[in-house]
């Protein structure tokens, strides 16, 4: 459920963000062949007859605009690339023609799990030593490992999706005589103050369970540390450790007060995902949105302007660590071919993310393209957070375990945090349930 609102919705946003961005259209116009040099696999039309088909999940405007990076690679190598949509279900679209021998020469994938269900299938081929120096060259450690399996890199995080952020109505703030809030400490007196006002501070999506494992994930990484996160989305240390009670212990400083959630813990646990956006910008019930970029969408959709009304805040420091948990999309090759690693090397290059982030509908993990090439202010600002951040930047960990236990409805940790709003005193049951349902998954 959350890949079918990020892929309808942040289309919109990117389209949102460019339209108050105040840019002319040269901006966002059509890269030409001689706009970039590509990378060096990919420099010269070597590539003449060669024909690569990419499937993806895209549609609509991100998949035009996905093509129009393709385009560009064709006009620098001379090859043809074909481009088939999956649909929402990745899985099931690229099973069968694996399973068939006629599978695309690259898949882009919606979560690093299919990396390592496909590697263990020998499905993937190794990327080449060209495309590593891209990844080496242009990605922190942390993404190289993220795209490999048994120490083999397969994959290249090829867009992303910000998740750090809480969006808030501006008139809110004002009559509140509220700011935005730096730090935990600062959010929970931020809270208060709105409180006071009269207005309830926060919409809660608990109904949408992965919007709380989206708060966790931002709360750990502050208060535990990038090592600690990588550790715990791997079950290599339990739930029950201490550095998960002092991330649900801040969590409970904001869900643990019913003057916080509009409709207390009972009105936030019946609202959904955009609902909860709804409340704070269309209805002006709520000052507070905790979610990722794509609120902009649901923002403007109920009637708001983006940098006016509509207004964010990069989530706050709850400890030492300024959090940037990204989503994102992952390329591999399933056909060791001359014209699928070529484009692998393309994507993966600061010349092929500077291309695409010249175009609504895209945030680049590449830490080389930089944030002029983004064609509205908001997105400039998304992208060098994720470049400051460097390499304490991480993936959504409930993207990252077993769908048992970090992705299936009623279940697992979606489950536990929602019980968690319901009675946020049993910090440690939760725990408990927490890593009795791990230990299911990580059989």
């Amino acid at each position: 459920m959350r890949k079918t609102i990020a892929t309808v919705t942040l289309t919109g946003l990117a389209l949102a963000l460019a339209a108050c961005g105040g840019q002319d259209t040269a901006s966002t116009s059509t890269p030409g062949p001689g706009d970039s040099a590509p990378a060096s696999a990919a420099g010269a039309k070597t590539l003449e007859g060669v024909t690569v088909e990419v499937a993806a999940k895209w549609t609509g405007q991100e998949q035009e605009n996905f093509q129009q990076v393709l385009k560009a690679f064709e006009a620098k190598t001379g090859a043809k690339v074909t481009y088939a949509s999956t649909g929402e279900d990745t899985g099931a679209y690229l099973g069968p023609r694996i399973q068939g021998g006629s599978p695309p020469d690259i898949a882009i994938l919606p979560q690093p799990g299919l990396v390592q269900q496909y590697a263990k299938e020998k499905a993937l081929k190794p990327l080449s030593a060209e495309v590593q120096k891209q990844i080496d060259d242009n990605y922190t450690p942390y993404w190289k490992e993220l795209g490999s399996a048994d120490g083999q890199a397969y994959g290249v995080l090829v867009k992303a999706a910000h998740k750090s952020l809480v969006w808030y109505r501006d008139q809110a703030f004002q009559d509140a005589g509220a700011q935005p809030p730096a730090t935990w400490d600062d959010l929970v007196k931020t809270a208060q103050t709105v409180a006071d006002s009269g207005t309830a501070p926060f919409a809660l999506c608990g109904a949408s369970g992965w919007t709380l494992t989206d708060l966790f994930e931002n709360v750990y990484l502050s208060t535990a540390g990038p090592e600690n996160y990588t550790k715990l989305s791997k079950h290599e240390i339990p739930w029950t450790d201490a550095s998960v009670t002092t991330a649900l212990e801040k969590i409970v400083q904001i869900v643990g007060k019913k003057e916080f959630l509009l409709g207390g813990p009972s009105g936030a646990l019946q609202t959904d995902f955009p609902t909860c956006a709804t409340q704070v910008y269309g209805q002006d019930k709520a000052a507070m949105v905790i979610e990722a970029d794509f609120v902009a969408t649901s923002a403007e959709q109920s009637g708001a302007k983006l940098g006016e009304e509509a207004k964010y805040f990069p989530f706050p420091k709850a400890g030492d660590t300024e959090p940037v948990v990204l989503g994102g999309d992952i390329a591999v090759a399933l056909k060791d071919s001359k014209g699928a690693m070529a484009l692998l090397e393309f994507l993966a290059s600061k010349e092929g993310g500077e291309i695409w982030a010249k175009l609504p509908g895209y945030l680049s993990p590449n830490r080389n393209v930089s944030p002029d090439n983004y064609p509205a202010e908001l997105t400039k600002k998304l992208a060098q957070t994720i470049i400051s951040a460097g390499e304490s930047v991480r993936y959504d960990m409930s993207d990252l375990a077993p769908s048992a236990f970090g992705g299936t409805e009623g279940k697992g940790e979606w489950k536990l945090l929602q019980d968690l709003v319901r009675n946020p005193s049993d910090i440690k049951s939760i725990q408990n349930k927490l890593e009795d349902e791990a230990k299911k998954a990580w059989k």
